[in-house]
């Protein structure tokens, strides 16, 4: 029943429902894609499963349709970082978030393209697209690895030197800190290597990972973004609990 009442209340929110659609459109890609390797005997199940994923993906496409005010209300809450103490961090976080603002204009242009409502090279919208989001990836990549480098710089300090000790929850909240940032830096990772590969073909491994890894790797990055927001509800009921 908790299990039940979990996915209930994740289906009730927008962010919760992408998640699922994300995970479960991916899964079907890795599932479908080792079938359609497999032979002939189990292709035509495979291929079905990479059309629910094709389907699943442009689900998620439409709904993004919607996030371009959400992100602006975000970017702009956020400014130019001015209460973020770490300058590098800082930057890469504005740069980050100017990239994810002009990703999703570019990517409804794009399936605007497709769904013939503006006549336009849809491809050249989708390259742009991707490389946003891979640009947002890197910088997120690069935010998440200093940060949990100069956290285990703290927690390593703060063992050693008595003066900067901290205290044991302390630590324990910092450890806790740095575990985030590593399943983030994975998971940023995972979609990276999906990214590079729906490039324009000449770019790196672009247009050359099978259907299986792309699969995978997207499973990877969905399973880890669940469990991180899994985490973060318990943690949230943990503090209300009285």
């Amino acid at each position: 029943m908790a299990v039940l009442s979990g996915l209930v209340s994740a289906l009730e929110s927008y962010r919760g429902r992408d998640r699922l659609i994300r995970t479960l459109g991916y899964c079907c890609q890795l599932v479908g894609g080792v079938l359609v390797e497999q032979g002939p005997a189990r292709s035509e199940v495979g291929m079905r499963l990479l059309a629910l994923a094709t389907e699943l993906s442009r689900c998620r496409t439409v709904l993004r349709l919607f996030d371009d005010l959400a992100m602006l209300a975000y970017t702009k809450q956020y400014g130019l970082g001015a209460k973020e103490e770490d300058v590098f961090v800082r930057w890469v976080s504005v740069l980050g978030n100017v990239a994810d603002q002009l990703y999703y204009p570019c990517e409804h242009v794009a399936w605007a393209a497709d769904a013939k409502v503006l006549h336009v090279n849809s491809a050249r919208w989708w390259a742009l697209s991707t490389a946003l989001w891979g640009l947002s990836l890197l910088l997120g990549i690069a935010k998440s690895l200093w940060t949990a480098l100069k956290l285990r710089q703290k927690l390593r300090n703060s063992t050693v030197a008595f003066t900067s000790r901290l205290p044991r929850s302390k630590q324990r909240a910092v450890a806790a800190q740095i575990r985030e940032e590593v399943l983030t830096l994975l998971s940023n990772l995972a979609d990276l290597g999906n990214a590079v590969h729906w490039l324009p073909p000449g770019v790196l491994w672009a247009g050359h990972l099978p259907p299986w890894l792309v699969g995978l790797l997207g499973t990877v990055s969905s399973l880890l973004s669940v469990y991180q927001a899994a985490r973060a509800r318990g943690s949230q009921t943990d503090a209300t609990t009285p």
